[in-house]
């Protein structure tokens, strides 16, 4: 049981981290706050934060309401969410901003940490997608396991927005692309193996 758990966890942690990058956002971020100062960074940081992580927890625990709601299956759910992720996770391959993860051409205002920060770049489609993936058909312990690990998520890219200018320093350019592809194959991967286990539910094979 426990052993099952901890396997779950990780697989949580592996699929947000892929969809979320921090350190491939670090840049983002930068652009996006411009030359305001550390105060001001900070806060912002603070906020697109708390924000993501309120919209996640709406969809993880109503999810299953919405479903009934709109008479969603869950194996429509999975293909549709797996395809989109596929999706993410090619262009990310190919060094692309993807179209669903990020705004193009976005004036920095004072409404920057709700948009484009918290939606769609922390709490987009395929955070949502990959979070009430998780849950469906899941106990409250799995509820449970998946958003501490968002909100473990959350923290960690909260230290590394807070830590944007240091960390683009460190690491370049160069290995922050690579650390993007490495995270677009991984979700790439991951949204084929949802459409499968979708098609599966689906033709009870």
């Amino acid at each position: 049981m426990t052993s099952g758990l901890f396997t779950y966890a990780l697989t949580v942690f592996t699929g947000f981290f892929a969809i979320m990058n921090p350190i491939a956002n670090t840049p983002v971020f930068l652009g996006l706050v411009g030359d305001r100062d550390e105060i001001t960074k900070k806060k912002i940081a603070k906020t697109s934060c708390i924000t993501a992580f309120i919209i996640v927890l709406f969809f993880v625990i109503l999810g299953k309401y919405l479903f009934e709601l709109f008479g969603i299956t869950i194996p429509a759910f999975k293909i549709t969410g797996g395809i989109l992720l596929f999706y993410v996770g090619f262009e990310m391959l190919q060094s692309k901003k993807s179209k669903i993860h990020h705004q193009e051409d976005v004036e920095p205002d004072e409404g920057v940490a709700i948009s484009p920060l918290a939606i769609p770049i922390l709490a987009g489609p395929g955070t949502i997608v990959t979070a009430m993936n998780d849950v469906t058909k899941g106990s409250y312990i799995h509820i449970a396991i998946v958003l501490v690990i968002f909100a473990v998520m959350i923290y960690l890219t909260y230290l590394a927005f807070s830590l944007s200018e240091k960390i683009v320093e460190k690491l370049g350019q160069n290995i922050i692309t690579v650390v993007g592809k490495i995270m677009g194959l991984i979700l790439a991967i991951i949204g084929t193996d949802m459409a499968i286990a979708g098609i599966k539910i689906a033709f009870k094979m």
